[in-house]
């Protein structure tokens, strides 16, 4: 491993990528120039090869999954976010779905012995479904099936619950834990920088409101992830922002577990006329981000959203996670025309993926807790 980066450091094109990639073996962080720098200048082979080198010091071949299933309570929604093909405006909600809290633990019981570790509750922002309404779905699920983890809402959600209820951040998320919510997704976060956030998001939590509430949700003990949605009309600087901003508070709490680039889709939704990113934009920036985010244990590619092949791919450019099963359970990027339109894969398929290009499966549960190690196993449950 030490010969590859060696090689990389004599091949730099320049002095200033020679010395980011020295930093990179020395385990040194990079600045925001440096960043910049690699977004502009650093090849493809180049920043994957750094990515790489980090990931295989973290983690060897290791490529975690888990077993997973998501809830989506709704798809009306109070915000008009122009990125979005999943939602339906309250005053259209007719076009969308409300599941009642019999119908979900319905979806949590027809799981009911199967090897499942976590539930996943995200959906739109739908204003009777309020924070009352979610204690009591998390606790319904808690007293159906004690050992399965709620990871659940969208700082976006949390964020409107919050204030309908007229209670703190802190006070909200108490609230919430004590019912039996465990981590958050990293959902809503989008692009922090205001300048696009108003643009793409204008009506929904600020940045400074998403790292607020996961800031309470770590010191509550709770864990969380992060995501990034990149390929639009951001700029480099928008998305370093926007990573600095997380680095900063994973410095300050620690209580990031990953961090999760999404890739913006532009099928049905107000944005259709945005060229979507390459697949080399796509690795560019996740090894980079790889490269950038050295506090984050953990770097995730949402196989439905990218698609089986080029989840595969991401793993030689700085990932060490995809995701879980899914079951088909979700419908936020198939909506807006991914490469999985029946989002679902089984525990072998997931193997197989991983395997075929020479990493190692496990399989994970929400907090990276190993329950597995699938190198060798030949039969499947």
């Amino acid at each position: 491993m030490s010969a590859s980066i060696d090689i990389l450091i004599d091949t730099a094109t320049s002095n200033d990528l020679k010395e980011i990639a020295q930093h990179v073996k020395e385990g040194k962080r990079i600045t925001d120039e440096e960043c910049l720098l690699l977004f502009e200048k650093g090849s493809l082979a180049f920043v994957g090869g750094l990515a790489n080198f980090i990931r295989e010091k973290l983690h060897g071949d290791k490529t975690y999954f888990n077993r997973n299933f998501h809830i989506e309570p709704t798809n009306v929604c109070v915000f008009s976010c122009k990125f979005c093909s999943y939602s339906r405006l309250y005053a259209h909600k007719e076009e969308g779905w409300e599941l009642s809290i019999d119908q979900m633990l319905d979806i949590v019981k027809s799981y009911d012995g199967k090897p499942i570790t976590e539930v996943h509750i995200v959906g739109g922002v739908h204003p009777k479904m309020n924070m009352a309404y979610f204690i009591e779905l998390i606790q319904k699920i808690h007293a159906h099936r004690p050992d399965l983890h709620v990871k659940g809402f969208t700082a976006v959600e949390l964020d409107y619950m919050f204030r309908k209820a007229k209670v703190s951040t802190e006070e909200g998320m108490r609230q919430l834990n004590e019912a039996g919510l465990q981590s958050l997704p990293g959902g809503g976060a989008e692009i922090f920088h205001p300048d696009i956030r108003k643009i793409i998001a204008a009506d929904k939590v600020t940045g400074d409101g998403w790292l607020a509430i996961h800031e309470a949700a770590h010191n509550l003990g709770m864990n969380t992830n992060a995501t990034m949605l990149y390929g639009h009309i951001e700029k480099y600087e928008h998305r370093i922002d926007h990573m600095r901003r997380l680095r900063d508070l994973q410095d300050k709490t620690g209580g990031f577990n990953t961090f999760i680039p999404l890739k913006f889709r532009n099928g049905g939704n107000d944005m259709s006329d945005v060229p979507e990113s390459t697949i080399t934009e796509d690795m560019r920036l996740y090894a980079i981000a790889r490269i950038y985010m050295d506090n984050f244990p953990h770097l995730k590619a949402y196989w439905p959203m990218l698609g089986r092949q080029n989840a595969q791919l991401s793993l030689s450019f700085g990932v060490n996670d995809i995701d879980g099963t899914i079951d088909d359970s979700t419908k936020i990027y198939s909506m807006a025309g991914s490469e999985e339109q029946t989002p679902t894969m089984s525990t072998e398929e997931l193997v197989t993926l991983i395997r075929q290009v020479k990493r190692q499966p496990i399989e994970r549960d929400t907090v990276y807790n190993e329950i597995k190690d699938y190198s060798n196993e030949e039969v499947f449950a």
